[in-house]
């Protein structure tokens, strides 16, 4: 398995991070149907966000050296994080790097968290089962909400559990 390694993201990472967020818009794309702005980018209002914010955390997820990743939490001063974004790109998929990172960006902010995503995505259904079922066993909850503003689309599936303390 190669190294994984999650980093926090500066704001001299604003490039790659905006990078890989189109990276991770296009994927969705295919899900809520839409399609890039004027410019050929997608609005990227949440990494820069993310980025600028204190109650929000960006991360850079690396294979080896190499840029593979993202993600963006938010909540971190509420009562639960939400993983707002999370993204490995195909290259890295299917290799262990997506449960690696999701484990270490988790093992940061232990307490109650939240994903969410849509049934339609099988893939993605089936790789946060398994981060809820490896993170808290049999402990974690699955329900349906509708999509804030976008009532056209299916509700996304809410996943809730608790990340532990990293044990010292």
């Amino acid at each position: 398995m190669p190294h994984v390694s999650v980093r926090p993201a500066t704001t001299a990472d604003h490039t790659l991070v905006e990078r890989l967020w189109l990276m991770f818009r296009h994927d969705l794309s295919e899900y809520d149907e839409i399609l890039p702005d004027a410019d050929g980018t997608f609005h990227a209002e949440r990494p820069r966000t993310a980025l600028a914010d204190a109650v929000w955390a960006a991360y850079v997820v690396t294979v080896d050296t190499r840029p593979a990743g993202l993600a963006l939490v938010r909540g971190l001063t509420g009562p639960k994080r939400v993983l707002n974004t999370f993204f490995v790109v195909r290259g890295a998929r299917r290799a262990g790097v997506g449960l690696g990172a999701v484990q270490q960006v988790m093992a940061r902010h232990p307490g109650p968290w939240e994903v969410a995503f849509q049934d339609v995505n099988t893939a993605a259904v089936r790789f946060w089962r398994r981060v809820a079922t490896e993170v808290a066993g049999d402990a974690w909850t699955e329900e349906r909400r509708p999509v804030p503003h976008r009532p056209d689309l299916p509700p996304d599936v809410w996943i809730s559990f608790e990340a532990p303390p990293t044990p010292v």
